[in-house]
């Protein structure tokens, strides 16, 4: 039930956030929601094994986290939460890919090189992901997509995904905690009452679903998702954020910076 609760206090934490006024926040949303795209897309283009290729990318979530003045530790928590999943699912690439290749005169694994890269690309897109919500809010977020031309059915569906599933955990935290007070020497939900639990959980769900909509109906829903609208306009400050980072991402693409900089350093050519 604990679990429970820090998922809603922990969903409800990057609304708080994105109420902030720093330099990022103040952002126009089409801008960081093209940026926030554009790395993700330039992130997920490297080859499977590309690592030095990424670090460079790292700068990008590091300076809006520190513009924007967000606590690591809220971000970062929900990293380490899907890099778990990512860990369990790339950890077989090492024993399936044995192939041996050579970088800088060192043998490695090309499994190996593999999975170190799904992590560090899953580490940058999940960061980068948080961070656009936590500066901009799913609101405005939706405005945005809404002023790209991004069909209203899914706006729609995403929100309302988003705004819901606060109502489907506290339902799932008043059947565990009514079972826990029927049963309170027992640690957990026994197996046998799973079925059951499932079933109340499906039943209740689907009564609150009918009471929300109804809701919705009543205040003159239509179909469409009302955020409001975003009250600001494009200007010269917000050219030149998507501007100059996405000119670094295109550049960290198509130039090893990490071997270039090296190279520099060193003085050897790469």
């Amino acid at each position: 039930m604990l679990n429970i609760t820090d998922s809603l206090l922990s969903m409800r934490q990057l609304d708080d956030l994105a109420r902030q006024q720093t330099s990022i926040h103040r952002l126009h949303p089409v801008t960081k929601l093209l940026t926030t795209v554009i790395y993700l897309a330039v992130v997920t283009s490297f080859d499977s094994r590309a690592i030095g290729g990424l670090l460079p990318l790292i700068l990008f979530p590091v300076v809006l986290l520190t513009l924007a003045e967000l606590p690591p530790a809220a971000i970062f928590k929900r990293v380490l939460f899907v890099e778990i999943f990512v860990l369990t699912l790339g950890i077989v690439s090492p024993f399936l890919n044995r192939e041996v290749v050579s970088i800088g005169g060192v043998a490695l694994s090309a499994g190996w090189l593999t999975f170190f890269s799904l992590l560090l690309k899953t580490a940058l897109t999940v960061t980068a992901t948080m961070i656009l919500i936590a500066t901009t809010g799913m609101d405005r977020i939706a405005v945005a997509l809404r002023i790209l031309k991004v069909p209203k059915l899914f706006v729609l569906q995403m929100m309302l995904t988003y705004r819901y599933i606060s109502l489907l955990l506290e339902e799932v935290q008043r059947t565990v905690m009514a079972y826990a007070l029927r049963a309170p020497e027992q640690k957990g939900v026994h197996r046998s009452a799973w079925g059951s639990l499932a079933g109340q959980l499906l039943l209740r769900t689907m009564d609150r679903a009918r009471r929300v909509y109804e809701a919705m109906r009543l205040r003159g829903f239509t179909g469409d998702y009302h955020a409001g609208e975003v009250g600001l306009k494009l200007g010269a400050r917000d050219i030149l954020f998507a501007a100059g980072w996405i000119g670094f991402f295109l550049t960290a693409r198509w130039v090893n910076l990490s071997s270039w900089l090296g190279s520099l350093i060193t003085g050897v050519a790469p």
